[in-house]
């Protein structure tokens, strides 16, 4: 029944497959992947437990909202500007690092926002039975709202809570401490309009105003009286004192002045001119009041930086961390400041508090601020030794900056996965998308930490912005993790993108970020792919500013091969054809090149009898790393077939012959045989599914002659040919410390086979060592790789 119902609502989600429907429900209840063995993590795994009950609310299509998620749009509107550094990181040898009312025709969708359950939603109660229940619900909801709720304002300002220095540097939009009574508002407009007043009597006013309750401020913006007070503040602007200039900017912040407010305008042309005179203490709190009024102020910002870097050596330590929070705010950089940034976190790092710790990690990520290993290596020495007393916030910044950074750190990610997991069903959707993928983007596989987001997410999902849903389908497929609820984990994220789809043509990356995460573990949503392929929107990926075309192109090519009665949208030959030449142009230089590949083309071909006995190049150029191809009969006797190689067309030369189009033709082209169907209902386990090196893939490979009509240039296959696949691979093409394969390796793999191809493993712990042993001993490796008797056998 779980299967039909998911059918019904993704009518057309593709599988491979080898099994049955009904097999697929007994077998989805057990983790196929959580049997891995050990040595796929680098810690211990604990076997996950399940709860005995759960009561899950519906959410009907016409509840009222009580929870406006504003603060999510806020916070996204400023971090979507930047680079966003771990979007479809390739994880290859090639690449490392990977209409809207149209769309809404296409695909109905719910809301334009993340919409959490509600309360309203609950029908009344009739027993007291139910009533306990309710009860019981409500209290649960209001505790899952109060993790979701998200001030991208205030909550990077906590550290501001640790140290009473902050007070005057920044400022506190809480509500005020003395609040005057809602009926004094009229009589200080009143005031205001009696008498022009001195510049300190104008600033007093203001002062007064913000004191008033919320609802009684609220109401001063279109009362004439407020405006002719703004007025007058802006025609004596040069008149008032820097203090109380100041304090008319820290009122405008409970007053909710608009950004674009004339008064704002005024104040802040009139802070860059007296800014030299001021001191850095005014400095920083006039900064942290326009962060506070979200208004933009590169020229204020650019003097702040320009004073900060002439008064370095005067800079205290609240000082420093109230700079690099404005630095961060202000997504900006000063090049000139990197290297006494440096210098002044390793001075303080342990007189630090841990949330200004990740005060201090939080300004470098969004100013895009490079940092040396040095110096995040020891920050990630302090947190791992304190990870226990710090706040789930704090540490997201710095697993961002260790992300950012790029740095391997052992002990503080298995502490992580420790203390992490815990944290997970109260940490909001956004913080459990940075610490997954922090382990995508580093690598490294802890099945604890994703099995527990895993298990956290399905309830969670209604707060993911199209970015998280994305980041999480990556995160999972680059690390070939399904967890043990991966239908229920797989189809609320696919049901999310559905209901995101119209941002995606704003957000092209994102949606090529989910294929791709979806495409590694086997899923091709074709609808979501459909749209993805489309002209238009393809047109949209190449106007971005980040580079989509190799996304679009693994993606393209997959659904081609693993997908063959996929009938939607394709790329255009012309599309492929450029792609494949911009990867192939880049592997000539950087792959076919390296010292592990070029000596073990160089021993096979002096194995085999000559470079027409092999080829180093790209079988699937779609999944950016380089094969060994190698060919042989049924009886093991090598077959050549790489005439293009300059040596073998120089030997055909000698012998008078002329290497003609037509000749290659007849060298090279064999009897064709029929595609090989490949089912789209559910996905096999891992241990059948044989994504492991050496193991078989999908029932073993094909059968001997078999091929594809997708096959990419590789000519057709010979009667009791052979065709091997050798796999040079490096450390980068496996989890941390372990040697479970990333998601997009598995889908090279998977995807040789079901063209014919046998996978023949070279790993890197066994063939790195051997390259500073005797050639002897290198030939006589390779020889047992190409010559398997077991393979040999499997085709005889």
């Amino acid at each position: 029944m779980a299967t039909v119902l998911m059918c019904r609502r993704f009518p057309r989600l593709s599988r491979v497959t080898a099994f049955s429907t009904t097999a697929k429900c007994k077998a989805g209840r057990g983790s196929s992947r959580s049997k891995k063995k050990k040595q796929d993590k680098p810690g211990a795994a604990k076997p996950g437990t399940e709860s005995g009950a759960t009561i899950q609310l519906l959410k009907p299509q016409d509840y009222r909202v009580l929870y406006n998620p504003a603060a999510y749009a806020r916070g996204r509107a400023g971090s979507q500007q930047r680079v966003d550094r771990d979007s479809s990181q390739a994880l290859g040898d090639t690449f490392t690092g990977p209409g809207t009312a149209q769309a809404a025709q296409t695909f109905p969708a719910a809301s334009s926002q993340a919409l959490p359950p509600v309360r309203n939603a609950l029908p009344k109660p009739s027993t007291l039975l139910e009533q306990s229940v309710v009860a019981v619900l409500y209290r649960e909801e209001a505790e899952k709202e109060k993790w979701e709720v998200h001030d991208s304002k205030e909550d990077p300002r906590m550290f501001q809570r640790g140290r009473p220095e902050y007070r005057s540097l920044s400022c506190d939009s809480a509500e005020p401490a003395e609040s005057l009574p809602a009926e004094d508002g009229d009589s200080i407009l009143q005031r205001v309009a009696g008498s022009e007043g001195s510049p300190g009597a104008l600033a007093e006013r203001f002062l007064q105003l913000s004191r008033l309750p919320a609802a009684r401020r609220a109401a001063l913006a279109p009362d004439p009286r407020f405006g002719a007070l703004c007025h007058r503040a802006v025609t004596a602007i040069r008149l008032f004192s820097t203090p109380d200039l100041i304090h008319i900017l820290k009122a405008c912040v409970p007053l909710a002045l608009p950004a674009s407010h004339p008064l704002l305008e005024a104040c802040e042309a009139e802070f860059c001119r007296r800014a030299w005179d001021m001191g850095l203490e005014q400095l920083l709190l006039v900064a942290d009041c326009w962060r506070c009024l979200e208004r933009s102020v590169p020229s204020y910002l650019g003097i702040l930086f320009s004073y900060a870097n002439l008064h370095w050596k005067d800079l205290t330590l609240p000082q420093f961390v109230q700079l690099l929070y404005i630095i961060g705010e202000g997504r900006r950089s000063p090049a000139d400041l990197a290297q006494k940034v440096e210098s002044t976190i390793l001075k303080h790092l342990d007189a630090f508090t841990l949330e200004e710790l990740g005060a201090v990690c939080l300004g470098l990520f969004k100013s895009l601020s490079g940092i040396s290993e040095h110096v995040m290596r020891r920050i990630a020495d302090r947190v791992s030794l304190q990870m226990g007393d710090m706040s789930t916030y704090a540490l997201v910044n710095v697993l961002k900056m260790l992300r950012y950074t790029r740095m391997d750190h052992p002990a503080l990610m298995r502490e992580l996965g420790k203390v992490i997991p815990a944290r997970i069903p109260t940490t909001n959707i956004q913080g459990i998308m940075h610490i997954t993928l922090t382990y995508s983007a580093l690598h490294f596989f802890d099945e604890d930490v994703l099995a527990a987001v895993a298990t956290s997410l399905p309830a969670k999902v209604s707060y993911c912005r199209s970015k998280d849903a994305a980041k999480f389908l990556w995160s999972f497929g680059c690390l070939d993790y399904e967890p043990p609820n991966e239908e229920e984990f797989y189809s609320s994220l696919i049901k999310q993108l559905h209901a995101k789809l119209h941002e995606f043509s704003k957000f092209p990356e994102h949606l090529l970020t989910a294929l791709l995460g979806l495409a590694f573990v086997r899923r091709f949503p074709e609808e979501l792919v459909d749209f993805a392929l489309r002209e238009e929107f393809i047109q949209k990926t190449r106007g971005s500013k980040y580079e989509l075309d190799k996304d679009l192109f693994t993606l393209g090519k997959s659904i081609e091969i693993e997908c063959p009665t996929y009938q939607g949208s394709r790329l255009p030959p012309q599309l492929c054809q450029e792609f494949t030449e911009m990867v192939s142009s880049f592997a000539e230089q950087e792959i076919y090149v390296r010292p592990e590949i070029v000596e073990a083309t160089s021993l096979l071909e002096s194995m085999l009898g000559g470079p027409e006995y092999v080829k180093n190049h790209m079988i699937l150029p779609h999944t950016r790393s380089s094969d060994l191809e190698v060919r042989l009969a049924t009886d093991g006797r090598p077959i050549p077939f790489n005439f293009k190689h300059p040596v073998a067309a120089r030997k055909l030369k000698d012998m008078g012959v002329s290497l003609t189009d037509d000749l290659m033709s007849q060298l090279i082209q064999g009897r064709a045989h029929s595609p090989v169907a490949v089912g789209n209902a559910v996905r096999i386990p891992r241990e059948e599914r044989g994504d492991g090196a050496g193991t078989p893939c999908l029932g073993g490979a094909l059968a001997a002659g078999a091929t594809s009509q997708l096959e990419p240039q590789a000519g057709h296959w010979q009667p009791g040919e052979v065709r091997l696949a050798l796999q040079v691979s490096n450390r980068n093409h496996f989890c941390y410390g372990s040697r479970r394969l990333l998601g997009l390796h598995c889908l090279k793999r998977r995807q040789l086979r079901l063209l014919g191809y046998e996978v023949v493993e070279i790993p890197f712990w066994e063939w790195f060592p051997l390259l500073k042993r005797s050639r002897s001993e290198k030939l006589s490796y390779l020889h047992y790789k190409v010559f398997c008797p077991v393979l040999l056998t499997r085709h005889g």
